[in-house]
């Protein structure tokens, strides 16, 4: 199973903690698959926010609201607490900005979700062990034309959390179609994130 934008499994667990009627942006949102599905299944008021000016002219096609904005600029059109989620699937890790991206999601959302490839994926290090970039499923690219900006690991995305004062309020891991519950920082591919605000 391929984990991109259009990946159902993702959008299954993201949508496990999305209560009906909520109010959610969605951030790097690419062709609004996901924002559509939310649509569909929780009947979500939702807005995505994409760079690429293709991905806006699709999700403008489809029905969908979405600002053509740079996430690298940060969020300061939106107001505090303006969403019920933020979300950001499969996409923080190509983000130069992640401490601050993460702080305006929270700031914005009283709750983010985020999904990233877990760079610390026992697969991941045999290739480096061998001595080439991964390229996998969740990890499609080759390293010269990778969008990926930030290689981390759960345990990296972790400490991030505990030194921000973010809460982690759920975490689910997998590897393709598979939930990892024991050492999921070495043996899932792909994490996925529900965050809170410091108390």
């Amino acid at each position: 199973m391929v984990l991109t934008q259009n990946s159902r499994f993702d959008f299954g667990l993201i949508t496990r903690w999305i209560q009906p009627g909520e109010r959610v942006l969605d951030l790097g949102c690419g062709d609004g698959d996901l924002l559509q599905h939310l649509i569909t299944e929780r009947g979500v008021k939702g807005y995505g926010i994409e760079r690429d000016v293709t991905h806006v002219v699709n999700c403008i096609a489809n029905h969908l609201n979405v600002l053509q904005i740079d996430l690298e600029k940060g969020l300061a059109g939106f107001e505090d607490a303006q969403f019920d989620h933020v979300i950001m699937s499969l996409s923080l890790q190509a983000v130069h900005n992640v401490d601050g991206i993460l702080g305006e999601m929270l700031r914005v959302g009283h709750e983010a979700v985020v999904s990233f490839p877990n760079f610390g994926y026992w697969r991941n290090r045999v290739s480096i062990a061998e001595g080439h970039m991964p390229v996998s499923d969740a990890l499609p690219y080759e390293w010269y034309d990778t969008p990926n900006v930030r290689f981390f690991t759960m345990a990296d995305f972790e400490l991030l959390c505990q030194k921000r004062g973010i809460k982690i309020l759920d975490r689910v891991a997998f590897d393709e179609d598979r939930l990892i519950e024991t050492d999921p920082n070495n043996y899932a591919s792909v994490a996925i994130y529900r965050l809170g605000r410091a108390a």
